[in-house]
């Protein structure tokens, strides 16, 4: 039952951590420097359980392909769409995927559920009855628990307050320098030093167990 799924919005993580590098003054071009940690964000959404599943959709730049290859060897399934590309939308098409992988799960686990753990912070579509806040709904119903990593001021509030009430609520924020690092300034750029990250340090990381 502490088997981990875990469904990953990066780019809904992404954008968020570029105005957080801005606000934490980390120098010229930070929004444009900032890099999410791979490995320690991962960590940090299976905080060392069993991880039975884990996807991450959305859209990269043609240079990072590399380095998601890599994850995607490290048992992470890339749902990932070059920017710019025509056939899809920004936003739209990698959140279904990611909704459409999350209940499927659902029923293919339905007697034996785990925990769901979805790092975004979109609750768009609740009213509707669709979007990641409807898909966690009916999937605690059907016995799953709920994580929410996402960053404490962009997160849908309305779905925070339902996880805190029903499950768990994770900022990232607590964990930035952590899960992000900073690129030196490019040549050409004002002059800006590179921010490795730090190590993970999981004893402040809330888990949901049975």
């Amino acid at each position: 039952m502490n088997r981990v799924f875990i469904y990953w919005d990066n780019s809904n993580i992404f954008h968020e951590a570029q105005r957080i590098a801005e606000e934490r003054n980390e120098g010229p071009g930070a929004r444009f420097r900032v890099r999410i940690h791979f490995d320690n964000i991962l960590r940090l959404a299976h905080a060392e359980r069993p991880m039975q599943r884990a996807v991450a959709a959305g859209s990269i730049p043609p240079e990072m392909r590399q380095l998601w290859n890599r994850m995607e060897s490290n048992g992470v399934e890339g749902k990932l769409f070059d920017r710019g590309d025509p056939a899809r939308s920004e936003q739209g098409k990698p959140d279904r995927i990611l909704q459409l992988r999350m209940l499927e799960d659902a029923l293919d686990y339905i007697d034996n559920p785990g925990i769901v753990v979805l790092l975004t912070g979109d609750g768009a579509g609740y009213y509707e009855g669709v979007g990641f806040h409807s898909t966690l709904e009916r999937m605690h119903k059907r016995g799953w628990r709920v994580e929410i990593l996402s960053w404490g001021y962009s997160c849908n509030q309305r779905m925070r307050r339902w996880a805190e009430e029903n499950g768990l609520f994770v900022a990232l924020d607590d964990f930035y320098e952590s899960i992000t690092f900073m690129e030196p300034s490019r040549p050409g750029f004002e002059f800006a030093r590179g921010r490795e990250a730090v190590g993970m340090e999981l004893s402040h990381r809330s888990t949901t167990r049975s």
